[in-house]
């Protein structure tokens, strides 16, 4: 009982007002099986997917484009409309929450040199170990979207 309460409660922590950030869902399509790109927080570990904050004179979607070729060193087509948005810490001790919205990144491209390679770990994932390694419920729930969204769209 205790357990289902705290899986549903959560402390409020306000979001700053108008702030948002941008993220990419880095995927891939092989064999007819859609494959996410995932990497480590440089302050956790914890597997995630790139995101920042959106770059003045660009749009999100611009922006999350620039974070997977920085955070993860890949390249290729990003969606210009979210796959849908979570809540993330935007201080390091959580008091502060940002809202992301999160950009399917169609993967063309996968750089041997990017600029954190020494910060973060990648590792590309097909849905039910992505799930597993993903510790935010609600970035699980973006990648069980998208794949549902591609495999409508085949």
């Amino acid at each position: 009982m205790l357990r289902e309460f705290l899986s549903h409660w959560s402390p409020r922590v306000e979001t700053t007002p108008g702030e948002r950030q941008s993220g990419a869902l880095p995927y891939s399509v092989i064999d007819g099986r859609v494959v996410f790109l995932l990497i480590t927080s440089r302050r956790t570990g914890r597997w995630i997917f790139p995101k920042g904050d959106i770059e003045p004179d660009m749009t999100p979607w611009e922006s999350a484009a620039i974070e997977a070729m920085e955070e993860a060193g890949v390249t290729g087509q990003i969606a210009v409309e979210p796959i849908g948005s979570y809540r993330s810490s935007a201080s390091a001790d959580g008091s502060s929450l940002v809202d992301v919205d999160l950009y399917p990144l169609r993967v063309e491209h996968q750089l041997d040199v990017w600029k954190e390679m020494d910060q973060r770990l990648r590792h590309w994932a097909v849905l039910p170990e992505a799930r597993r390694l993903l510790n935010d419920r609600a970035l699980s729930r973006l990648a069980v979207l998208l794949q549902a969204s591609l495999r409508a769209r085949s």
